[in-house]
């Protein structure tokens, strides 16, 4: 949960106050009460009915009255907003609680709140308060959900003051307001190794020193326990005191995922598209290794890298973990398609052989974008490609599908390059897809294993 903003509004006199400011916020009863009364006391004059009279200026004096009363009325109020959770992920609900304190010396009366909200969250929410005595307060909540990713802006919240002749309305706004992150669902993946990639910190895991030659290891200072084994008798004998060899230090494996975000790579739009599969799975990826001890990387086709990553990629462990993966799934959140052509940036972004894996999720490829993912492969140390078919997404489940021999024809391209590519039919399952990915990979170790003895 995170804390809201919290602001204070007072319906006093107003910077643009005056006759003007109360007059409009008349409603339909206090404006035809008003018209009512004109109308009588003119009539009155024309009739000569003193009686009518009296009635026509009891008509207009009433909203006039309640206009004044609302408008010089002091109350000073304060408003706090708070998100339960404030990142959520793609349609899953999220509650927001409202706590209103009433920091006068007066009691208020009738209070209505209205919070702003963007309409793909649901409906306005609008509650009614009572009288809320002095120094107390009222606490109400509403849920919002969205099947959009995104960015949205709650607030600023409005409180409305009316009489209790319902004659006059007057609304005064909280300048604060709070913004709910809707994140990328993500599932679940199995743990599986891809033919011996190494764990972030498990079995298999690589090693190396401080520096890369005798000469170059940077010693440290003797602690009791240390192995007499590894002291290091020049810089002892250089420091005048008993020095040793650091520690092999371990070397996360690394894992770079790649986002194809190229607006011509897709068709169709909306929660259920192949774009929002890809971002979906992408986000599924990212999670699972990092919190195997992976070292994560996100890169889209144009280039780009979350903001704050290091040149290795996010990587820690306990709350470090946490908030790499909060930083990676709000770029998540609001990554939207790029109007690049190729994937050519992307390529060129790959560092030679130090990847370690590379997941891609790929859209639509034509003959050129086949032939330089193809080329990517041999900047990983494993390339794992999840290529989606946007002829088939594209479509309705109930369409028959058409014949596309391209597809197959990239996908036969990729796996002749190095790459274990599969494709992603319309409403997949990424965990399946992962573990097939996998079993493929575990096959072809076989296979050259055996080709190699």
């Amino acid at each position: 949960m995170s804390a809201g903003g919290t602001g204070q509004a007072e319906a006093d006199r107003g910077e643009t106050g005056g006759v003007r400011t109360a007059l409009a916020g008349l409603t339909t009863r206090g404006r035809s009460f008003l018209a009512a009364g004109i109308a009588a006391a003119i009539c009155a004059y024309v009739l000569g009915q003193s009686d009518l009279l009296r009635v026509g200026l009891l008509l207009a004096a009433l909203p006039l009255i309640c206009a004044t009363v609302v408008y010089r009325t002091r109350y000073r109020v304060a408003a706090t907003r708070r998100l339960a959770p404030a990142r959520v992920p793609a349609g899953s609900e999220a509650r927001v609680h409202l706590r209103m304190d009433n920091v006068s010396r007066l009691p208020t009366g009738l209070l209505m709140l209205q919070d702003r909200v963007p309409y793909v969250l649901g409906p306005r929410p609008r509650f009614v308060l009572d009288r809320v005595e002095p120094g107390g307060h009222r606490e109400v909540s509403y849920r919002v959900r969205s099947d959009l990713r995104g960015r949205y802006p709650l607030g600023p919240l409005q409180l409305r003051l009316t009489d209790p002749f319902g004659m006059c309305e007057l609304t005064r706004s909280f300048s604060t307001f709070d913004t709910l992150t809707v994140v990328p669902r993500v599932e679940p993946l199995a743990p599986v190794r891809f033919s011996g990639e190494a764990k972030g910190y498990g079995d298999g895991r690589q090693r190396s020193l401080a520096l890369a030659g005798e000469d170059d290891v940077i010693p440290r200072g003797y602690r009791y326990g240390d192995d007499l084994r590894r002291v290091h008798w020049r810089s002892t004998a250089r420091y005048g005191e008993l020095m040793v060899r650091r520690e092999e230090q371990p070397r996360r494996s690394r894992c770079t995922v790649l986002l194809d975000t190229r607006s011509g790579a897709y068709e169709g739009a909306g929660p259920d598209s192949a774009f929002e599969w890809a971002v979906s799975g992408a986000a599924s990826v990212l999670l699972h290794m990092l919190e195997r001890g992976f070292s994560v990387r996100l890169l889209t086709d144009s280039g780009s890298v979350v903001p704050g990553e290091g040149t290795d990629g996010f990587a820690g462990a306990g709350q470090e973990t946490a908030e790499a993966a909060g930083l990676l799934m709000d770029t998540l959140a609001v990554i939207d398609h790029s109007d690049g052509a190729g994937l050519s940036r992307a390529y060129d972004m790959l560092r030679g052989g130090n990847e370690g894996l590379l997941v891609a999720f790929l859209g639509d490829l034509d003959e050129e974008q086949a032939a330089t993912v193809a080329r990517m492969s041999r900047r990983s140390g494993g390339a794992v490609a999840f290529v989606l078919d946007p002829v088939t997404w594209g479509r309705e489940a109930s369409d028959v599908t058409r014949p596309d021999d391209r597809h197959p024809d990239r996908l036969r391209l990729l796996c002749e390059a190095g790459w274990t590519a599969l494709g992603v039919p319309r409403g997949a399952a990424l965990n399946g897809l992962w573990q097939q990915a996998d079993r493929e990979r575990s096959g072809l170790a076989a296979v050259s294993g055996e080709a190699a003895r």
